[in-house]
């Protein structure tokens, strides 16, 4: 299965699964087991330090011999310097959010570097494309975290039409139903957040997966519309007081101020309520945690089953 995939071609991997690169929890731990079990493992920089990034790959790299991947936000004080760790250290795959890689591009593309940018709509797909993106990420709003306003149903399927590279569907997607769906709609590959948050790998605190364990259809919010920069978290004290502000017209300074450092908050010091618990809408369906291995394999064996049961529906 997979052996004529572009995407599994591409990268040198086994199966067409990324994981998502996911701020203080996609570490070495998390990227080096989705790996070894086959996808592509993704260290998230976010606004990590370029010496701190530099362990996390060094670590990896210790862990695993497998591609794995950076995920490189623009938006970060220490973007260049992060780049130049990238670069130095040869990553395999980069991933990008938050803006343009465009400047990047040639650095990467010369240490033989994949460099595939989140995108959130079909403008940004095909001005990254031009800019020399080997793939994209057509990540809908369903994702945890920072996130655009279209639809993984709708966008995916936009973006595939309108570029010539091949499509990674993220956005809602936890099991084999949400993979057959993203094939269907002309992705290559998926890429998850939410479900490998929910491993035993990865390092969120406890508290973190208990309170993602007891979350419904309808637990997510979306903060941070007024700065711009909406993101899908889970409801609790602090999103409550956040969009009470927002309702009210704060000024930006003092939303901002009241979502510093609360990412960290929930995810190593384990307060679910006024921390910011980043999660999909997938979250209702996420009710275990298993090793990242059993995660992909129960996704890739199931696949068949669930394209047999799609071939019924249509005789």
């Amino acid at each position: 299965m997979f052996e004529n995939n572009a995407i599994c071609k591409l990268l040198n991997i086994k199966y067409p699964i990324f994981q998502g690169g996911m701020a203080w929890i996609g570490t070495a731990e998390l990227a080096s087991a989705v790996s070894n079990a086959g996808g592509l493992g993704i260290i998230g920089a976010g606004n990590m330090p370029a010496d701190l990034l530099r362990k996390e790959i060094q670590k990896c790299k210790g862990w695993t011999d497998k591609p794995f991947g950076v995920n490189v936000m623009l938006l970060s004080p220490f973007v260049k310097d992060v780049m130049q760790v990238v670069l130095d250290e040869k990553v395999p795959v980069v991933t990008t959010g938050a803006g343009n890689p465009g400047e990047y591009v040639p650095d990467l593309k010369a240490i033989g570097s994949k460099v595939i940018p989140v995108v959130a709509s079909v403008a940004l797909a095909k001005r990254l494309v031009r800019c020399g993106a080997d793939a994209v990420i057509a990540e809908g709003t369903e994702s945890g975290g920072h996130i655009g306003e279209i639809t993984t149903m709708a966008l995916v399927p936009q973006v595939v039409d309108a570029v010539d590279v091949p499509v990674i569907g993220a956005g809602g997607i936890a099991d084999s139903r949400g993979m057959a769906a993203a094939f269907a709609l002309g992705a290559q590959a998926i890429q998850m957040g939410s479900r490998f948050v929910m491993s035993e790998e990865c390092i969120a605190h406890p508290n973190y997966k208990e309170y993602v364990l007891k979350a419904k259809d309808r637990s997510t919010v979306v903060t941070g519309r007024t700065l711009g920069h909406p993101a899908r978290v889970l409801q609790n004290q602090l999103t409550r007081k956040f969009l009470k502000m927002e309702a009210e017209g704060a000024a930006p300074e003092e939303l901002e101020k009241l979502g510093v450092g609360s990412l960290h908050k929930a995810t190593h010091e384990g307060d679910v309520h006024n921390g910011s618990v980043m999660i999909g809408e997938i979250s209702g369906m996420l009710n275990d945690i298993k090793p990242v291995k059993t995660i992909i394999e129960d996704i890739v064996n199931g696949l068949p089953d669930v394209i047999k049961g799609i071939e019924s529906k249509c005789q």
